[in-house]
């Protein structure tokens, strides 16, 4: 599929989606929305792929809707818009898509992260940020409430209290505040971005694939679970990753005392 907001490249085992509007800081309109589902199904189906990585073209990651292109949409539409509708068709299937990738999914965060922008990078598995970069819960800016996800990723990733405080007042955080309060995983400087994220991404797409894809769905079933739940999971889990390749060749390599060479498989 050739994309009109965004760009899709796979090399070396990493599928590079970059989020394509720079003018508009990269603001998100149903049809970038359309098209990311399609770039992470996409990336879920290639067997080549064994890494994700979600950034922005340009000097934001993502500004969040773009509400000038929503207006428009309203203004010509013929039945009455329905925000439950839209978020049912397009924001929450893909952030399903994104949670359930059996892949690690990271999002370099190059510039500002707003609104859904926000949720988005809150989705992923790991979060690489640039010093310079910011978010802010910008809903209640425009009367809205927090979706996307913020609601549930928040307050799991750094508390009710600090959660309710971004979304209450919208105001904007630094990179460095959101490393201070377990937001995101990494920040560095602006000149060490690009190379860092390459790194990383390599790092991931080196990786026990299919056993990363075991761990995330062992986290995200836990999230919700009882402790007796969690432990019967694990041990199912731990079955199908014990007859994989790549735990083999663990287990050989350590006995070498070699890096293990992992296929993904």
């Amino acid at each position: 599929m050739t994309f009109d907001t965004l760009l899709y490249d796979v090399h070396d085992h990493i599928g590079m989606i970059t989020l394509n509007r720079p003018d508009r800081l990269n603001a998100m309109t149903a049809s970038m929305l359309h098209e990311l589902q399609v770039a992470f199904a996409q990336a879920r189906d290639d067997a080549g792929v064994r890494a994700v990585v979600l950034t922005g073209a340009g000097r934001g990651f993502c500004a969040g809707a773009d509400l000038a292109a929503a207006s428009e949409s309203m203004a010509s539409a013929t039945t009455p818009f329905s925000y439950s509708q839209f978020l049912q068709a397009t924001y929450n299937p893909l952030v399903l898509l994104m949670r359930s990738l059996p892949k690690p999914i990271i999002a370099g965060v190059n510039g500002v992260a707003a609104g859904a922008g926000m949720s988005l990078a809150l989705a992923c598995d790991y979060r690489l940020v640039v010093e310079s970069a910011s978010f802010t819960q910008a809903f209640v800016k425009i009367a809205l409430v927090p979706d996307s996800g913020s609601t549930w990723f928040l307050p799991r990733l750094i508390g009710t209290t600090r959660a309710l405080e971004l979304m209450l007042t919208g105001r904007r955080i630094t990179a460095q505040e959101a490393l201070d309060w377990g937001m995101v995983n990494q920040v560095v400087p602006d000149g060490q971005f690009s190379t860092t994220l390459s790194n990383l991404a390599a790092q991931f797409a080196a990786a026990p694939t299919h056993t990363v894809g075991l761990i995330k769905q062992a986290v995200e079933f836990a999230l919700d679970s009882t402790l007796e739940a969690a432990l019967a999971k694990e041990a199912e889990l731990q079955d199908i990753a014990g007859a994989s390749a790549d735990h083999q060749e663990g287990v050989v390599a350590f006995l070498q005392k070699r890096p293990a060479v992992f296929s993904g498989q």
